[in-house]
């Protein structure tokens, strides 16, 4: 089977670090998270970050620290994971969901626009598959009506708006380490700010909500937190990617343009495009399928030629999760297209030129049998 992705690790760049934190007995709140936070942060281009364990974690976190509550809004991108939406749905807030534009995936401004209200708290733009939201208009708007945005990073490591990392753009930013993104910790998360009192929150509501008080140094819990702390094992299989990093993006872009260039001329589908005010990265490599096409029946003939695929991602409002706030499927007319039509192919770095071009060749066979 060619995987769908594969993670961009080596045990040799790690094995001593996880030898010493073994030896140690220090195996969470130790140096390897601080130094992953650190190293991020300075990546980014942010004063500060957090590590958590994972995206889901940073976003709850996130809603907490601006004390999104029960009664407020939040816009979200509905063309995403379900976790977006869900980390609103679990402080007490309601998600109100925006669609997208078919070319990019990113958020639609001007849906955006008619769903703010007076209730409307909080923005979570998604940058999809490493494609940058607009964030300098974004932030115009935001700014305009008094909201706070928190980016939904998680693919999107290494993506620019003008120069401007994604992440150090809104209130907070989020990212995600899972084994399907470009940096990993095998599960794990990150949020970034330049707001110390942010920062200091979410350290301290990471932490069950206590913090170190009085000559002894005892916890004292002044807030209702969460267990959301990263181990020191993942630190270390983080911080021996950061150095590679720009490399590890750059031979996915390479991977990319090959797929690019051998898919150019077909007719069936539409391919990935590149923001004129910005910088995408590949963390997946997502086409969209002619409406035409039978694109879960694609998934399956692939499977039998030993290609692993699958869809793009989800779209909220069409899952049942989301029917009590009233949406159905296809209210969300653009989302629920690329819900249905997207397709992500094999992307990382241990794939060859041979298996693109079989999995190029394999994917026209299967879109021919229907044609």
């Amino acid at each position: 089977m060619i995987r769908l992705a594969w993670p961009d690790v080596k045990y040799e760049d790690v094995k001593n670090d996880f030898k010493e934190i073994v030896d140690s007995g220090q195996l969470t709140r130790g140096k390897f998270v601080k130094s992953f936070e650190e190293g991020l942060a300075r990546y980014i281009g942010t004063k500060f970050a957090v590590a958590t364990t994972s995206a889901t974690t940073s976003l709850h976190l996130s809603l907490a620290v601006l004390g999104v509550k029960e009664g407020d809004e939040v816009l979200v991108s509905d063309f995403t994971h379900p976790a977006t939406g869900n980390v609103v749905i679990e402080v007490g807030a309601k998600p109100v969901l925006v669609d997208i534009n078919p070319e990019d995936f990113c958020l639609d401004f001007e849906d955006l626009k008619k769903k703010i209200t007076s209730r409307t708290k909080a923005i979570i733009p998604v940058h999809p598959f490493g494609y940058p939201v607009n964030m300098e208009k974004l932030m115009l708007i935001a700014r305009e009506k008094g909201l706070y945005v928190i980016e939904d990073a998680a693919t999107a490591i290494g993506a620019s708006i003008n120069g401007k990392l994604c992440g150090a753009w809104g209130n907070l930013g989020c990212f995600s380490f899972h084994p399907r993104k470009t940096l990993t910790t095998g599960e794990g998360g990150l949020i970034t700010t330049d707001d110390k009192n942010y920062a200091d929150a979410a350290l301290e509501l990471r932490n069950h909500g206590g913090r170190l008080e009085g000559k002894n140094h005892v916890f004292t819990f002044r807030k209702a937190g969460f267990n959301y702390r990263m181990t020191e094992m993942q630190a270390a299989l983080g911080l021996s990617q950061i150095n590679r990093l720009e490399q590890i993006i750059v031979k996915l872009e390479e991977f990319a343009q090959v797929y690019i260039e051998k898919l150019r001329s077909f007719s069936y589908l539409d391919l990935p495009k590149v923001p004129t005010y910005g910088k995408r990265v590949f963390q997946s490599f997502v086409v969209t399928l002619d409406p035409a096409l039978d694109r879960d029946k694609i998934i399956e003939k692939m499977a039998e030629k030993g290609i692993e695929t699958t869809i793009g991602t989800y779209a909220l409002h069409a899952q049942a999760a989301y029917e009590s706030l009233g949406y159905k499927s296809g209210d969300l007319k653009n989302s629920f297209n690329a819900f249905r039509q997207t397709l992500a192919l094999p992307l990382h770095n241990h794939l060859t030129i041979k298996d693109i071009e079989y999995i190029v060749g394999s994917l026209k066979e299967a879109v021919n049998e229907q044609r």
